[in-house]
């Protein structure tokens, strides 16, 4: 049954795009408007059209409009664009980098936003009280407590510590690098407080798992201080469901609804969210439908969480079922919803299909790049997938991360491509300054094994500066199964066997590998036995048909 029936689309109030013609009056007002109704619908194309209409007739020298260009293309994912309309605003107007830092900061590109930051800075720019509090909120996204204190400082210095939205900003930025008592300690020294700054430290709380202040601290708004509302709501939500634990978002829907505020879509998004990074699916599609009968309907958010669990091929028709949802809702064009829909597809084998949605997207992010490279890689387009690596370190070298190179490595390991993924490994930690991960030893492990190089995989390990895991030791065990080298699966085998010493898995590996080797399951099961790999390999092994 479709989680989408008809009857939503007709109660869904989907605005129409606003079309540019001749009598189209050139005033600021009516310029501003069509802006802000383009950037709402994130109708990139008939943004652009407004946009060259607005530079013939000349309207867009104003920073006023150019501002609003600005944001515009932020809101469509566009930040080429964005940052090439911020350049041709002349250099003495100082709203130009407010506007650029803020939209940046709004649409996700923290790192871009602080390089703008930092760009202001050489240029002798003081930041004013509309650009702190976005730069403090870019700290907290990076997690980069450092920097979120060197602003802490520029506050103190600039002596605007008493701001409302600057202490808002500092508590979200504190919270966000894990330091509460830092965040308390700036909202307890605020001498005025207002329900912003009462949400951003429930935020705090409830964000890194304070489960009784972030409730006790809602208690006290309701007796001295500001009234909770929807957003305060939301907060705690959000805070439990994505710490794990969706159940006590639950409850505090129907608390929500007892307080007399209806949950909206923020509210069941929180809560679906939730459940599908807990890996309870099927739940997260129970609390959709209920959503919907609540006649709450999905937006982007809602759908780009949900996308991820139809990412196998029993469920590709529930996702395709969501795709066309969202072409319904027409937020196809998101950048979250395509990475999305970009992952799903590329994990279901629709390659096809992925590389469609991907090709087409004005604007790529790290996670749609990632999921492209790693699809190609996993179903055997191994070429295809180094050359879209390289694609993206041609187009997109500031979105290259520790993800992208797994998926590069993996390609070559699939592919058989060694000298190229050892390049590769080199070139990550030299030219990128990306520090080896357990995943990306794994990788060399298994590039080398599926080549032969079992000795070279294995002084690799013993050269690691860091204890290799079980996926490194299993990439071992495998290839020394493919390529029948008994004796280094034994020392692979007993490093498993001592990292996980309940699987039996490992060992039954072995024991197969010397049965074929010996011709003789007696072989093999004298070698578990005298090694001491468990008695619950034993009970496998007596339990074989035939034995």
């Amino acid at each position: 049954m479709s989680f989408f029936p008809r009857c939503l689309v007709r109660n869904q109030n989907l605005r129409g795009t606003p079309s540019i013609n001749r009598s189209y009056h050139s005033s600021f007002d009516a310029c501003a408007e069509l802006i802000d109704t383009c950037a709402r619908d994130r109708a990139l194309g008939s943004g652009k059209a407004l946009h060259a209409h607005l530079i013939v007739t000349g309207l867009c020298t104003s920073a006023r409009i150019a501002s609003k260009v600005i944001g515009l293309y932020t809101n469509c994912g566009s930040a080429v664009d964005a940052r090439r309309v911020f350049d041709e605003i002349p250099e003495t107007d100082v709203r130009r980098w407010t506007v650029l830092l803020g939209a940046f900061a709004r649409r996700g590109y923290h790192q871009e936003a602080f390089d703008v930051f930092l760009e202001m800075r050489r240029q002798g720019m003081e930041p004013n009280e509309f650009v702190l509090p976005s730069i403090l909120k870019v700290c907290g996204q990076l997690s980069d407590r450092r920097a979120g204190e060197n602003v802490h400082a520029l506050v103190l210095k600039l002596s605007v510590e008493d701001d409302l939205f600057i202490n808002s900003a500092l508590i979200d930025m504190y919270s966000k690098c894990g330091q509460v008592e830092k965040a308390r300690t700036v909202f307890d020294m605020m001498v005025e407080k207002d329900l912003v700054t009462f949400n951003a430290m429930v935020s705090g709380y409830a964000q890194n798992g304070f489960a009784k202040e972030a409730i006790g601290l809602v208690e006290d708004m309701k007796s001295w201080g500001p009234k909770p509302d929807i957003i305060t709501w939301n907060t705690l939500i959000n805070g439990f469901s994505q710490k794990g634990d969706p159940l006590a978002g639950r409850d505090l829907l129907k608390s929500m609804s007892f307080a007399g505020i209806e949950p909206d879509v923020v509210s069941w998004t929180s809560i679906i969210s939730g459940l599908v990074q807990s890996s309870q699916h099927e739940d997260a599609f129970k609390t959709l439908k209920e959503m919907m009968a609540c006649r709450v309907y999905p937006n982007s958010a809602t759908i780009s969480s949900l996308l991820p669990t139809c990412a196998t091929s029993a469920n590709v028709r529930l996702g395709k079922e969501m795709h066309g949802y969202a072409v319904v809702l027409g937020v196809e064009n998101d950048i979250f919803v395509r990475s999305a829909l970009v992952d799903m597809y590329a994990k279901c084998g629709l390659i096809t299909e992925a590389k469609l949605l991907f090709y087409n997207m004005s604007e790529k992010n790290a996670v749609s790049w990632n999921s492209m490279i790693f699809g190609l890689a996993s179903h055997g387009y191994c070429s295809e997938a180094i050359e879209t690596f390289a694609q993206m370190e041609k187009e997109d070298s500031k979105r290259v991360d520790h993800l992208t190179f797994t998926a590069a490595l993996t390609a070559c390991s699939h592919g058989g491509m060694i000298e190229l993924g050892q390049s590769l490994f080199h070139k990550m930690q030299e030219a990128y300054k990306i520090a080896p991960r357990l995943e990306h030893y794994a990788c060399m492990v298994d590039l080398l094994g599926r080549g032969g190089k079992l000795s070279e995989a294995h002084d690799f390990i013993e050269a690691m500066p860091v204890e290799p895991d079980l996926f490194v030791w299993g990439a071992l065990l495998g290839a020394c199964r493919n390529h029948g080298n008994l004796e280094l699966a034994e020392i692979a085998a007993r490093h498993l066997s001592s990292l996980e010493p309940g699987n039996a898995g490992n060992s039954m590996l072995l024991s197969e590998l010397y049965a074929n080797a010996s011709n003789d399951w007696n072989t093999s099961y004298n070698y578990i036995v005298t090694t001491q790999y468990g008695t619950a390999v034993e009970d496998q092994m007596m339990s074989r048909d035939n034995w």
